[in-house]
């Protein structure tokens, strides 16, 4: 049996993971508190919480839907109900798609994909080097771990600064710009607006999801996602931890105003900033893999933005490596 390391329990991560591991040791790592990585889900108390990452899932590859039905049998997945309005004009002309999520949280595919695996939470990595065929993973909690083959999911900027040594791809050098995405999550009195999401056109704010449509959790509160638009996070990513309540203030006003929400007293603010959301400008390429240095990657930032985008690049990746 041959030993994998993976970094990064997203959908890339959890589902290379989950493919390896039928046939080989496999443990993932990774620098948040739960699996998810972009569908990570933010809990408040019990189920209660908030979808503070990728929204839904909308399959579009035939393979890629044949596995989300299976989770919808068995009751991982579900499909979003209620009113979805769709403020945006350019976005009006697509047509419509069911929109999917997890049963507890947009996490499940990842959580029912390393259920058998094992994971070590909090741990980001930091140095990587070969020697003796073999790769010495250094973590930013002082912890030094050896694997025989080791497969990176990371964002590509994160990529880039850890495998400058190794990689010598033409891929690695294109210069790509990920897109940043800021998020409030709010907890306010209940409203009589009845409405599952807002699709905005606006030039901040791009969505907001009431997560109590989602039929997870009862609560005498309602609790709102609100996501900006990837131009003005750009603007305003590096700085949003110092920046962090009037940026949340900005995208809260725009929500009682684009919404017809009723404007009423926040009870619960949580502001997440997303450096590397996603990448618009898919490669040529689907995965990396080299079988002199035993070095994987996938990630959905290969293929485009989107969540099935992890899940293809992952399969093409086991495939390479399964010759």
């Amino acid at each position: 049996m041959s030993s994998y390391c993976v970094i990064g329990s997203g959908i890339s991560g959890a589902t290379i993971a989950n493919l390896l591991n039928k046939k080989n040791t496999v443990n993932i790592y990774d620098k948040a508190r739960g699996p998810g990585g972009r569908c990570s889900f933010k809990r408040l108390h019990n189920s209660k919480g908030f979808d503070h990452g990728a929204q839904y899932v909308s399959p579009k590859s035939t393979q890629f839907k044949k596995f989300i039905k299976k989770l919808i049998k068995k009751k991982i997945l579900k499909i979003w109900q209620g009113k979805h309005i769709n403020q945006n004009k350019i976005k009006k002309k697509n047509k419509k798609h069911t929109k999917i999520i997890g049963t507890s949280g947009n996490n499940d595919i990842s959580k029912y994909l390393i259920k058998n695996i094992q994971c070590y939470f909090l741990s980001e990595l930091d140095k990587i080097k070969f020697i003796n065929n073999k790769w010495k993973l250094d973590f930013k909690n002082n912890q030094t771990k050896y694997y025989d083959n080791l497969i990176l999911t990371c964002p590509f900027p994160q990529l880039k600064k850890l495998t400058k040594k190794y990689i010598k791809d033409p891929f690695i050098k294109k210069k790509i710009k990920m897109d940043a995405n800021i998020t409030v999550m709010i907890k306010i009195k209940k409203t009589n607006k009845n409405v599952s999401s807002y699709l905005f056109n606006d030039e901040i704010l791009g969505w907001a999801a009431k997560e109590n449509s989602k039929k997870r959790f009862k609560s005498n509160y309602d609790l709102w996602t609100l996501q900006s638009t990837h131009g003005w996070a750009n603007k305003r990513i590096n700085k949003n931890r110092k920046n962090k309540e009037i940026n949340s203030k900005i995208l809260i006003d725009k929500f009682f105003k684009l919404s017809g929400v009723q404007k009423t007293k926040i009870l619960t603010l949580l502001n997440h900033g997303w450096k590397y959301s996603s990448n618009s400008r898919p490669f040529k390429l689907k995965s990396y893999w080299n079988s002199k240095l035993n070095l994987g990657i996938c990630a959905d930032w290969f293929v485009g933005p989107r969540v099935e985008a992890g899940w293809i690049s992952a399969n093409d990746l086991f495939k390479k490596i399964d010759k």
